[in-house]
């Protein structure tokens, strides 16, 4: 492929040639009869890949995770196109796994979910806008559980549903914080009820099909969701309403992972989108475990920090998928240690050797996080422009203080020559600490110990303190027996802390937990922290306001 240089993320997009995709597939071990195609560039994988290589050895995982990130994003995306695309120049069988970008970010604040400059994806305006119609069948599949709900409540509620004690909320696939607390049922025959929307990424039904191995899994994990309960206080399943059936037949095409490429030619597995902060934040269990079998390495970004999506994938996906990580990469980027350690956002572009000492406490607590699973972690440091040398030279010494190895990663300028420093560190982590891999707690402890556990160890906190409904959900929750299933953290991705305004590596505070939920559909405990919200808001100025479509049906404003 051949591409002039320099542009724009979305010129370099326009001007690459990206390789046909049922070439890619076949180069990649996927047989042509595996394929559905979605036109000539996209693809969906059958499942019948598994069982076609079960016997076949799995490659390594490496995980990319990053130290606390800032509104500004430090391009965890962007490094792991660019080790992949590293790899693949290495001549060394890869595959990346990414989620699918969800549309409420992409017309809202952080924009599209495909990497940037030369470490990006093809095709990048169908990912990041509807891509094969995945998130849509999610919430389709969910907002039908919702319509059987009411209709149920209207037509004689023979399971005697108390309206008033319905959990099931609706979904969208947008930022929207008016609909955040709605009331339905004000037409006649409808009973009334207050009513809210979650966005698509914090579904449960989008955590089902994230964590699932099949059409069967799948299934059994629908038919288990409580929707809500009785007026005598007996939890009501998804199974009880009859609508199981119809559910999946939404989801039967989106179970099946989509095959596209790097910018320089690299398979990629795009499936799923549940979010880092409310949810596991890792693509689906299905392309991991396809990637794995197809591939010597299989390169998998998980959500936010250390403390979020890798946590919860090492606590919660690795026990479902029964997959073990090898080793992880920890993004660090200058400008989000200076932010750490003090300075202002206006600062950030300035030299500033102080701020990034003070902010060094931060990533630190990353890198001791990766060690606590049993990984070792390599520092990837993300360049941007306005580095200094001297900036980037503290912060590499400052890792071989701490025993890890740091390379900077130029991915964004370079692609994959930008990240062969980085694969190289890899490769070398990977033969000095093989994976000893273990989580970090017994599912089979109270609930408040597995809280206490992730607080103090992950967040640096030094205890937890229970508000809101809290005490009375653990008492229910141990009563029905949902208390040994894993905790996912609904926390901000913006501090260690419950509050995003919070800086560092804080110690001498407590996490406030607000609310526990259980999603035993996906199989895990949800405890909402701080004032974390499951619907988003749009900033004052979206970037939907910026995107547009010319005569010739070329879209603008994405990057």
């Amino acid at each position: 492929m051949f591409i002039k240089r320099p542009h724009s993320t979305i010129e370099i997009a326009r001007l690459t040639h990206p390789k046909q995709i049922l070439g890619l597939a076949t180069k990649a071990g996927i047989n042509g009869d595996e394929l559905e195609l979605y036109g000539n560039y996209k693809a969906k994988v059958s499942l019948g890949v598994l069982q076609r290589l079960k016997q076949r050895p799995d490659g390594k995982l490496i995980l990319v995770s990053a130290m606390t990130p800032t509104r500004h994003g430090e391009g965890k995306t962007c490094v792991s196109i660019g080790l992949t695309q590293a790899l693949g120049r290495l001549k060394k069988r890869v595959f990346l796994c990414l989620r699918e970008p969800s549309l409420g970010p992409a017309f809202g604040m952080k924009g599209g979910g495909c990497g940037g400059g030369y470490a990006q994806i093809l095709p990048m305006e169908d990912v990041n806008l509807h891509f094969t119609g995945d998130i849509h069948a999610v919430t389709a599949a969910h907002n039908l559980l919702s319509a059987i709900i009411d209709n149920h409540l209207a037509k004689g509620n023979e399971l005697k549903l108390d309206p008033k004690r319905i959990i099931w909320r609706r979904a969208i696939d947008l930022c929207d914080r008016s609909l955040r607390d709605i009331q339905v049922g004000l037409s006649e025959g409808a009973v009334r009820r207050r009513e809210s929307f979650d966005i698509t990424a914090a579904s449960e039904v989008m955590a089902c099909l994230a964590l699932t191995t099949g059409y069967k899994d799948l299934k059994e994990r629908l038919s288990r969701i409580i929707v809500g309960f009785t007026t005598k206080g007996r939890p009501v399943s998804a199974a009880e309403l009859k609508v199981v059936g119809a559910m999946t037949a939404l989801l039967k095409d989106a179970i099946k992972p989509n095959l596209v490429q790097t910018l320089e030619g690299q398979p990629v597995l795009i499936h799923m989108g549940p979010f880092g902060n409310i949810a596991h934040g890792t693509n689906s269990v299905l392309a991991t475990q396809l990637a794995l079998k197809l591939a010597d390495y299989a390169v998998i970004e998980t959500g936010f920090g250390t403390d979020l999506g890798l946590e919860k994938f090492c606590d919660v996906v690795s026990r479902q998928g029964r997959i073990k990580p090898d080793c992880a990469v920890v993004v660090a980027t200058a400008r989000a240690l200076k932010s750490h350690g003090g300075s202002r956002d206006e600062d950030l572009e300035k030299e500033n050797l102080e701020a990034i000492e003070a902010g060094l406490a931060n990533l630190r607590r990353h890198i001791d996080n990766v060690k606590k699973f049993g990984i070792w972690p390599v520092v990837a440091i993300n360049r941007f422009p306005s580095d200094s040398d001297k900036e980037l030279n503290r912060i590499k010494e400052f890792c071989r203080s701490e025993g890890v190895l740091a390379e900077i990663a130029d991915v964004v300028a370079s692609g994959g020559e930008g990240g062969m420093k980085l694969a190289e560190a890899v490769f070398a982590s990977l033969q000095e600490h093989p994976s000893k891999f273990k989580p970090l707690y017994a599912p089979e402890l109270p609930i408040k110990e597995k809280i206490d556990k992730i607080a103090k160890e992950m967040y640096g906190a030094e205890g937890v303190v229970y508000v809101g409904t809290s005490e009375d959900d653990i008492m229910f929750l141990t009563e029905n027996e949902f208390d040994k299933l894993p905790v996912n953290m609904a926390r901000t991705h913006l501090s260690f802390t419950d509050d995003p305004k919070v800086k560092g590596a804080p110690e001498g505070w407590r996490l406030k937990v607000r609310e526990i939920k259980v999603s035993v559909g996906a199989g895990f405990l949800v405890a909402l922290t701080g004032e974390l919200n499951l619907m988003p808001g749009m900033p004052r100025t979206p970037i939907a306001e910026r995107i547009d479509i010319d005569d010739d049906g070329n879209i603008t404003g994405l990057f």
